[in-house]
């Protein structure tokens, strides 16, 4: 079993994910390439071709702003294993309100005269068992090269967005439509890196 490692990432990649990614445990044979640049579908529609065209089995996506356990690929492995074809864990959105990652809809009002997206994150406290989810973010995403040859045949390139939805649920969208469950692991630990600004108190 092949898989891609990908990480699409812009000119930096902070030191605690490059640690988390020196002490993931691998499983299988499996190469990281990392597509660089400041559009996140680009970078994910090249690492789509780089999975189609290289022989690749499986593709784990990570983002270069998340903390991961060591077992993250032997978890998710597991499950693709048993059957299913794209597995995502939940992680914290970085303004508030911090909510999961994860959707339990999304799509647009229909009461307005105008497409007004919305999304509805699954409630917390998780679920205690792995859980279908509408859509997710990509940040730590495991998925059959199948999958991504269906979505690519059906749509053309598979991470260019939807009108009012970014990369990632956009994919969800024709994942769905060629016949995936997206799946959520809420056991995996996943931290999310982000900047916080710090001021005294203006008198």
């Amino acid at each position: 079993m092949k898989t891609l490692i990908a990480i699409p990432c812009g000119d930096t990649c902070p030191t605690d994910f490059l640690r988390s990614l020196l002490s993931l445990e691998i499983v299988g044979e499996a190469q990281f390439t990392f597509a660089q640049g400041s559009l996140v579908y680009d970078a994910r529609n090249k690492l789509c071709s780089i999975a189609m065209d290289g022989g690749f089995d499986r593709v784990l996506w990570l983002d270069s702003d998340m903390v991961f356990p060591r077992d993250l690929m032997r978890r998710f492995f597991g499950y693709l294993d048993a059957g299913k074809e794209m597995v995502c864990g939940a992680y914290a959105s970085r303004k508030p309100p911090i909510q999961p990652v994860v959707y339990e809809d999304f799509g647009f009002h229909d009461t307005k005269p105008w497409p007004e997206p919305y999304t509805t994150p699954v409630k917390q406290p998780l679920p205690a068992e792995m859980f279908r989810v509408a859509g997710c973010g990509f940040g730590a995403v495991m998925l059959t090269v199948d999958l991504l040859r269906r979505v690519h045949d059906k749509f053309g390139l598979p991470f260019s967005p939807a009108v009012g939805f970014g990369e990632d649920l956009s994919f969800c969208i024709r994942a769905k439509e060629v016949g995936a469950e997206i799946w959520c692991d809420p056991g995996v630990e996943l931290g999310h890196i982000g900047v916080a600004y710090y001021r005294l108190d203006e008198k």
